[in-house]
């Protein structure tokens, strides 16, 4: 996408940012309907994910789920301008809280939050700075059209209490950013190859998961809050739920801890399995002798 194209993009991403979000919802619904139908690629990746990860399902459940997956996608991508440009005020209406919003605040120690990613992710990063005061950082992967990164960039850190870092710069600023005292909004659920990783299951399947946030959490002593964003149907909103903290999590074994994490992603999962990221090569990297999950691309 040229740099015109990305801004005729932003452009109407944030006018539809005035509409209301059941109107709003409609529309992402239905442009999640074109990506699912033109978007083969994605579709057949998302399948391939959920046959793996949901035998139990039929093929003809498994294909309901995969379009009502990018039904909510569409959502996630259209509702984004009400994350970048809605005011706090109107956000703190749609978006209802739930559980310890407050632990960062008064911990003594620093906070992780792991948050898996779900179609909501941006909404949880967006509860982080409009219902508490605690600081947050991020890692994000810059986008290649230098206008959507800074678009990126802008509408993550516009309500003054998130601090990006690109992941090029490796881990050191975000322990620095820790060490003072910040927060860090870890969504590590992803396929990254096998550096600092390990396979370890997810949905008994092989998955290679990051060893970092045990590592990092052992090392900084920090207390482990998940963060799960729900988005509701018909607009009517979304739910973001700071949960307790996790006991006992890390442990000496950091794997052991990955497959811990992974368990509770699958409970997470299970609850409203079309709003995971399905799309995203989670079983790209496979074991040695291992045959690939997508095919050769």
């Amino acid at each position: 996408m040229n740099q015109l194209a990305a801004r005729a993009l932003l452009l109407l991403v944030w006018g539809l940012h005035f509409l209301p979000l059941p109107v709003l919802a409609a529309l992402g619904r239905g442009l999640g309907r074109l990506l699912h139908r033109f978007g083969r690629a994605r579709r057949e990746v998302a399948l391939a994910n959920v046959a793996l990860c949901l035998p139990e399902l039929s093929a003809e459940q498994r294909g309901q789920l995969v379009r009502e997956h990018f039904e909510w996608t569409g959502r996630s991508l259209l509702e984004r301008g009400l994350l970048w440009h809605a005011s706090a005020r109107r956000l703190r209406r749609l978006i209802r809280v739930e559980g310890d919003v407050h632990l960062a605040e008064r911990s003594e120690r620093a906070v992780m939050w792991l948050v898996p990613h779900f179609v909501g992710l941006e909404i949880a990063g967006a509860a982080t700075q409009l219902f508490q005061e605690k600081t947050g950082c991020d890692v994000y992967t810059a986008q290649s059209n230098p206008v959507l990164d800074a678009a990126f960039h802008k509408g993550r850190a516009r309500f003054g209490k998130a601090i990006l870092f690109n992941r090029q710069q490796g881990a050191i600023p975000v322990v620095r950013a820790i060490k003072k005292g910040v927060a860090f909004f870890n969504a590590s659920d992803m396929d990254f190859g096998l550096r600092d990783a390990a396979f370890v299951p997810f949905f008994g399947q092989p998955a290679a998961t990051l060893l970092a946030p045990s590592r990092m959490a052992r090392s900084l002593g920090m207390v482990v809050q998940p963060l799960v964003a729900e988005m509701l149907p018909g607009g009517q909103g979304y739910v973001v739920r700071f949960m307790p903290a996790w006991e006992g999590w890390p442990t000496d074994h950091p794997e052991a801890d990955a497959a811990a994490m992974n368990h509770f992603i699958e409970d997470q999962i299970r609850t409203m399995p079309a709003q995971y990221l399905w799309v995203h090569k989670r079983f790209k990297t496979r074991p040695e002798g291992a045959p690939p999950v997508y095919g050769r691309g």
